[in-house]
C-alpha cells in the first residue's frame, strides 16, 4: 500500500508503550499499522479512546513476539485473530489480517492472509478501513478519506453484503451517521436498510440497546432517528417512540443548562409511555437495573411537573428523588411542554436547592433511652414526616423537641 496522506503524529502513536508494541510485533519482519477507528478519528482530530493493530503475523505468532519482548499477550479471540497487548497499563488490540470465508449472522469463519485489501475488504465502512503508522502515514484502500471529508458514512462494497454478513452493521451505519455525517446517505444504502430491517429482531437486544445509547450521544440525535423513521427502521427499533419535537428540544436545553448529553434523559424525551412503559422498554431491551429505576423515574415524574409547581413541592420532590434525577425530570417536562421558554427558569433555578440531611439519627433516639428495635425506625420515620411537612425548616434543637415529645406521648 502506498500512504494517500499524511496527518501530524498523535500522542498516542508515539507513547513509548505504543512504540513497544508495533516493535515487537515488526520485530518477526512483517509490517504492524494501527487500524479503524482510531486512524479515522485522528484524521478528523478527535480524542482516541482504544487503539488497534493490524498485522500479517498469524495469532500465535503475534503471542509469540510479545511474550518475548516482555509484553503481556491476552488471547481474547485466537479463532478470529486476535490478541490483546497490555503494556504499561494500556491495552491494544492486535488483529491478524484476515479474509471472511464463511459469514453466518454475527459469526464468520476467517483465513488469516498477507493481503491488506483483502482484509480492507471485509471491514465495515471506508472511513473505519483506514491503516496508519507511527510517522502518521495514512493508508486508504477504499476511499476512506474522501468520505470521512464529504462526512459521508458509506459501506465497504455492497451495503446489502455487509449488512447480511453481521446485522447489527445496520445499526452501526446509522450511529455513525450520527457522529460523523453531514450528507444525506445514497439512496442504494437507505434502500437496504429498509429491506433488510426486519433482520433486527434477530440481534441480542443488548446489542440493540448499546447502538441505541452511542446514537443518542450524537450532536444532533433526532435527524438521524427522523431518517430511520423515514426508512421505516426506526418501527423495528423503537416502537414505542414518540415525535422527536421533544427531543430536539431537550438537546438545546442541555446545552443551555450545562447538562451533560445523557443516552437515557434523551431516550425519556423520545419515549412515548409512562412509568409502567417505560419498565416494559427497560425489560424488552435489559436494561441494567440502575437504568431501569432512572428511565422509571423520569417517565413516572416529568408528567407531574409544571412551570407553576409549588416550591414546597418541588423542594420535597427533590428530597425524595434527589437533585440528579428532578432535573432529569424537569429537563424532559421542560422539553415536552415548550422548549425553552423562560416560564420554566424559575422552576428550574429553585431546583438547584441541594438536599438536605435529616438532622437526628436512630442513635438519637437511642440515647434518649429508647430500646434498639422497630419503635426506633418509627419514632425517626414521624420526626422525617413533621420536618418535611414544616419545609425542612426545624433544626436539630427543635427535631429532638420534637422527638423527646413524641417518645414522652408513647409512654
Amino acid at each position: 500500500m502506498d500512504a494517500a496522506r499524511r496527518i501530524t503524529p498523535q500522542p498516542w502513536m508515539t507513547a513509548p508503550e505504543t512504540r513497544r508494541v508495533i516493535a515487537a510485533i515488526e520485530a518477526g519482519g512483517a509490517r504492524a499499522l494501527f487500524v479503524g477507528g482510531c486512524m479515522r478519528d485522528a484524521v478528523l482530530g478527535r480524542a482516541v479512546k482504544d487503539v488497534d493493530i493490524a498485522t500479517p503475523e498469524p495469532p500465535s505468532r503475534v503471542v509469540a513476539l510479545l511474550e518475548a519482548a516482555g509484553i503481556r499477550a491476552v488471547p481474547t479471540g485466537l479463532d478470529h485473530g486476535t490478541v490483546t497487548a497490555v503494556a504499561e497499563g494500556a491495552h491494544f488490540e492486535i488483529t491478524t489480517l484476515r479474509h471472511d470465508v464463511e459469514t453466518y449472522g454475527r459469526h464468520a469463519r476467517v483465513a488469516f492472509t498477507d493481503d491488506w485489501a483483502a482484509d480492507a475488504e471485509r471491514r465495515d465502512f471506508t472511513m473505519n478501513a483506514l491503516y496508519g503508522d507511527a510517522e502518521g502515514r495514512v493508508y486508504d484502500p477504499t476511499g476512506g478519506l474522501a468520505d470521512l471529508a464529504e462526512g459521508r458514512v458509506r459501506f465497504v462494497g455492497s451495503a446489502v453484503a455487509r449488512i447480511k454478513e453481521d446485522v447489527l452493521r445496520l445499526l452501526r451505519f446509522f450511529r455513525f451517521h450520527a457522529h460523523y455525517g453531514r450528507v444525506p446517505p445514497d439512496g442504494e444504502t437507505l434502500a437496504a436498510c429498509r429491506a433488510l430491517a426486519p433482520l433486527i429482531a434477530s440481534l441480542s437486544v443488548e446489542r440493540v440497546w448499546a447502538e441505541l445509547a452511542r446514537l443518542m450521544t450524537a450532536p444532533e440525535p433526532a435527524a438521524t432517528l427522523d431518517l430511520m423513521a423515514a426508512d421505516l427502521v426506526l418501527a423495528h427499533v423503537l416502537p414505542e417512540a414518540g415525535p422527536r419535537t421533544a427531543l430536539r428540544r431537550l438537546v438545546r436545553l442541555e446545552a443551555a443548562l450545562g447538562l451533560v448529553p445523557d443516552p437515557l434523559r434523551r431516550l425519556a424525551a423520545l419515549l412515548d409511555v409512562d412509568a409502567r412503559g417505560a419498565g416494559a422498554f427497560a425489560a424488552r431491551l435489559r436494561l441494567s437495573r440502575a437504568e431501569r429505576k432512572r428511565l422509571v423515574a423520569i417517565a413516572g415524574r416529568h408528567g407531574s411537573l409544571a412551570p407553576t409547581i409549588d416550591p414546597r413541592a418541588l423542594r420535597r420532590l427533590v428530597y425524595e428523588d434527589g437533585n440528579d434525577a428532578v432535573d432529569d425530570a424537569l429537563a424532559v417536562a421542560w422539553a415536552r411542554a415548550d422548549g425553552l421558554d423562560e416560564a420554566w427558569r424559575p422552576v428550574w433555578d429553585a431546583a438547584r436547592w441541594r438536599r438536605p440531611e435529616l438532622p437526628i439519627k436512630g442513635r438519637d433516639a437511642r440515647a434518649l433511652g429508647v430500646p434498639r428495635g422497630p419503635a426506633v425506625g418509627a419514632l425517626v420515620a414521624a420526626v422525617e414526616a413533621w420536618w418535611i411537612e414544616n419545609d425542612f425548616a426545624p433544626d436539630r434543637a427543635a427535631c429532638l423537641a420534637f422527638l423527646r415529645a413524641k417518645i414522652a406521648a408513647s409512654d
